[in-house]
């Protein structure tokens, strides 16, 4: 019998007393041969007294001498656990390397003990079974590998074994964080929270690496409860805006960006337009909601000598510091718009210029584009000027301050008066020309923190129709001259809508239900690089340019009107301004959709915590009116919710609901309408 192992290929009979070496489910085992079973199975017998059946193909081993018992086997083991180092074959290795020649288990048995005992055979064959560095089996024998194999594995082991430490500090860190404790997360631990993360937000996708840690952790592998640990962990919270973190917008502004920022804070460069108009002598209003930080526009009045007046409307004038294709504007472009969430306001610049100098900030000198603008006695624009200025605002007013002063009377500040009356002008011209008001409730959401909710209703006053007007005003006069100088710029137009007829509407309840109608007549605005006429606003054409921190076609008609006005080159010719605008609109309309699903997001949220109130609701329009299924209006909130009416009801019916469930993150609200009796006995 040939001394230690035996080949595949040509094996040596099995017989009665062989002590042989097999596997079990992977797991290594000796046994001796007893008996025979039928013509090509063995019955052999393990140290432990189990009898397993056996074919001699599975046979990975055969101890020389015997004939052995299967009580031999304990101690045989015992004899060999002090020559099972592995790191004795390291050493076999730098010796026998060089040469390259192959080993039997025999021959390092010799090798490493000097002896070549049956235990001492068997000793080498599981150290050389066993090692994945140094040697690899062929046949009978084992080949040294080579030093640059030998390497990579050890790398590749490293690797792993740091692996496997990294996560035993990441499942030691979970169980701390679980139980409110402070972590110190490593990377390696944001890599696996990411992991998460992203199971999270695209359930769609492939993410066994998340579902395993999951499993690991003893949670279900579901994105939901990937969602509830990284909120028991305080990673998110447990209102996470995951509409935000699903959409492309960058939270953050990149290093060379910040740093452009804060060199310009500094040294503001050189201004493009040194001649520029100089309008400090004018009164400025500015009128913002309080806590409005980007402050964009300005109002102020001219009393000319003719007894005309001009209206001057002043528009922040980023482009002072912006230079087309630089880092901010390029960083602008790519958000496109200055997102307005309820959690606060994620800015297009960086702040430190949005709200600093970009801004026209009381009692500072402020570069602004500025357009003159004479009335005619109906309203229209009887003439018009536009000049790279300088202003110095005089009064930062709220909505609330104007609204007060106007009705005070105020004489030392006649000219709010004016700007009203010509707003008012304005409106009426407007409506002349075939514009569209459409009144419904408007509401912003404000969340103070994460235990307050606010819903403020948005009311109708002489001092936001004053400021909308101006702003329209200066839009129109933007486009006039951009369409008279053949300037590509970002135009906005309605198509003409197809209105009901005044018989239909008169079918309708006057209020809310009506304008929701009309509404749903007006087509989407479009944008593009030709005049055309906006319907809803009864204008032939018109370009949005009254807010260049917040809004990138904003800032893109400033950077080609002062061009033009400079007599310079445009920087962006009809085919890049057609290219520009078709990105930044995409960009625009996901940065909508995001505050969209955001603001309803914590409008469910805000129902959910009050869900024991009563609210008033109008029934608004119907979705599939056969299966009761419609919109109703919460007019003191503002919001628009479906609702499914178990009674006949008419549209313009008021019904008094409660919230019977709400699941903001699964986008589900549902109403139970409040009968007579229980609606009395909550009053």
């Amino acid at each position: 019998m040939v001394q230690g192992n035996i080949s595949k290929q040509s094996r040596e009979p099995v017989e009665k007393g062989n002590l042989v070496e097999f596997r079990v489910n992977g797991e290594r085992r000796l046994a001796v041969v007893d008996r025979p079973e039928g013509k090509k199975d063995w019955i052999v017998i393990d140290g432990e007294g189990h009898t397993h059946k056996l074919r001699p193909q599975r046979v990975e081993y055969q101890v020389a001498g015997g004939p052995y018992s299967n009580n031999d086997i304990p101690q045989l083991l015992q004899d060999i656990q002090t020559y099972l180092d592995p790191s004795s074959l390291e050493v076999a290795w730098e010796l026998l390397v060089e040469e390259g020649e192959a080993v039997t288990p025999t021959d390092m048995a010799s090798f490493l003990f000097s002896e070549q005992t049956p235990s001492l055979c068997y000793a080498a064959h599981r150290l050389l079974c066993d090692d994945k560095i140094y040697f690899k089996k062929k046949g009978d024998s084992y080949e040294p590998r080579s030093a640059s194999q030998v390497e990579e594995i050890k790398h590749q082991l490293e690797v792993e074994q740091q692996r496997e430490q990294e996560k035993e500090i990441f499942l030691e860190h979970i169980q701390q964080g679980i139980v409110g404790k402070k972590v110190e997360w490593t990377q390696s631990d944001h890599n696996r929270l990411e992991l998460l993360e992203k199971f999270v937000l695209q359930p769609e996708q492939n993410h066994r690496n998340a579902q395993d840690l999951l499993k690991e952790l003893g949670h279900k592998t579901t994105p939901e409860d990937a969602f509830e640990l990284l909120v028991a962990l305080k990673w998110w919270s447990p209102n996470e805006n995951l509409f935000l973190k699903r959409s492309s917008y960058p939270l953050k502004f990149p290093q060379k960006v910040l740093d452009v920022s804060s060199s310009y804070l500094e040294t503001p460069p050189p201004d493009a337009d040194g001649d520029r108009l100089d309008l400090t002598h004018l009164k400025v209003y500015t009128i913002d909601d309080e806590s409005t930080e980007e402050i964009d526009d300005g109002l102020s009045v001219e009393y000319l000598d003719d007894a005309l007046v001009k209206l001057w409307i002043h528009i922040a004038d980023p482009t002072r510091l912006v230079t087309p294709g630089d880092e901010l504007d390029l960083e602008a472009r790519r958000r496109s718009t200055t997102l307005y969430l309820p959690t606060g306001m994620i800015s297009m610049f960086p702040m430190e210029l949005a709200a600093g100098p970009m801004s026209l900030r009381q009692g500072e000198l402020c570069a602004a584009l500025s357009f003159g603008v004479i009335l005619d006695s109906e309203g229209a624009v009887l003439d018009y000027s536009i000049h790279a200025s300088l202003i110095k605002p005089t009064y930062r007013l709220t909505y609330h301050d104007v609204d007060e002063m106007l009705q005070l009377g105020i004489t030392a500040e006649a000219e709010l008066a004016v700007l009203a009356e010509a707003a008012q002008k304005r409106h009426k011209w407007r409506q002349s020309q075939g514009s569209i008001t459409i009144k419904l409730p408007e509401a912003i959401i404000k969340v103070k923190s994460e235990d307050e909710i606010i819903i403020e209703l948005l009311e109708t006053s002489i001092s936001r129709q004053l400021v909308a007007e101006m702003m329209i005003l200066a839009g129109e006069v933007a486009a006039s001259y951009c369409g008279e100088n053949n300037i590509p710029v970002p135009f906005r137009g309605q198509p003409q809508p197809e209105l009901p007829s005044d018989e239909e509407l008169l079918l309708l309840p006057a209020g809310p239900v009506r304008a929701c109608a009309l509404r749903r007549c007006m087509p989407r605005s479009e944008m593009g690089t030709l005049p055309s006429r906006h319907a809803s606003l009864g204008l032939n054409s018109y370009t949005q340019v009254t807010s260049p921190i917040r809004r990138y076609t904003d800032l893109l008609t400033h950077f080609q009107l002062k061009a033009h006005l400079r007599g310079d080159e445009l920087p962006f010719p009809l085919d890049v301004m057609q290219h520009i605008l078709y990105s930044v609109t995409l960009s625009a309309q996901e940065a909508s959709l995001l505050e969209r699903q955001t603001n309803r997001y914590w409008g469910l949220e805000f129902l959910r915590r009050n869900a024991d109130q009563v609210w008033q609701g109008l029934v608004l329009r119907w979705l599939r009116e056969d299966e009761g299924l419609g919109v109703i209006l919460l007019e003191e909130l503002g919001l628009e919710l479906p609702h499914r009416f178990e009674r006949s009801v008419s549209l313009g019916d008021r019904l008094n609901v409660q919230v019977s469930r709400a699941d903001p993150h699964r986008d589900e609200i549902r109403f139970r309408e409040m009968l007579e009796h229980e609606t009395m006995m909550e009053n």
